[in-house]
């Protein structure tokens, strides 16, 4: 594993990816009731603030926005991903190549891998691939670790989410980006398989738009079992005010405050 601790996209070893890949993921339906943020520079303007530690975007984007940022914040470039027009078994395309990434000034590459599908074989070669260009660049490796398909019957259960982990740790990635798995205790179960404090880190994906109060009580949650801490994109730019729970984030990530204390 690379270590985090002078990696760009880390402070003191934590971890906040705001992420804007959903344009593609998702299509406009995230956008509905917020339009302006449509606009990537909006959500590039809310990566500038002093708890996102980096920002994940697809090729385009970066392409199109990142050069007037590239001094406020870092960049993860996503190496895949499949629009929800697909309605295939769970597959992700390949997009871009860590070299290209790498021209656009990235700091680390992400990649999206759904074990349990019908195409993880092909998913974990091209992970594979993309895994050790990065190494030549010294780039760390985000895997969005999505366990999925059709013969998997629980994708959130915690036996799971640790399998996610520990498949994330086994094939090299620097990060893990699991789902939360519902309480304190499976998260630290998915911590301990995916290595412990020498292995692979472990954050959480932010999910759908839920309170600040529910939200930060995750994210808590994944702190205090060890988690390094979260990949969000929702659950900040569909807020009309985003800079707000950014600040509650800050201190519950970085300063390992209380939900109530940074509420306040």
């Amino acid at each position: 594993m690379l270590a985090l601790d002078d990696s760009a996209i880390a402070r003191d070893g934590k971890i906040l990816i705001l992420a804007y890949d959903h344009g593609l993921e998702h299509g406009p339906t995230d956008f509905e009731g917020l339009e302006e943020r449509m606009d990537p520079q909006t959500v590039f303007d809310v990566a500038t603030h002093d708890a996102v530690t980096s920002i994940a975007v697809q090729k385009g984007i970066a392409e199109g926005y990142y050069p007037s940022y590239e001094d406020d914040v870092a960049l993860v470039a996503k190496l895949n991903g499949t629009s929800n027009l697909w309605m295939g078994e769970p597959d992700s395309a390949v997009n871009c190549s860590v070299e290209y990434a790498a021209d656009l000034g990235a700091d680390a590459i992400g990649f999206t891998l759904y074990g349990g599908s019908n195409h993880e074989i092909e998913m974990a070669e091209e992970f594979r691939d993309a895994h050790e260009a990065a190494r030549e660049y010294d780039l760390p490796s985000v895997m969005w670790s999505y366990p999925r398909g059709q013969g998997l019957k629980d994708d959130t259960s915690a036996g799971t989410i640790a399998y996610a982990a520990r498949q994330a740790l086994e094939l090299g990635a620097d990060v893990a980006k699991v789902k939360y798995p519902g309480s304190r205790d499976a998260m630290e179960h998915a911590v301990r398989a995916a290595g412990g404090p020498n292995g692979t880190s472990v954050i959480m994906s932010g999910g759908s738009k839920v309170s600040d109060e529910a939200f930060l009580q995750n994210v808590k949650a994944v702190i205090d079992a060890g988690g390094a801490g979260l990949a969000v994109g929702r659950n900040i730019w569909q807020r009309e005010n985003p800079t707000e729970l950014l600040d509650a984030l800050e201190e519950v990530i970085f300063e390992e405050a209380s939900v109530d204390a940074a509420l306040s």
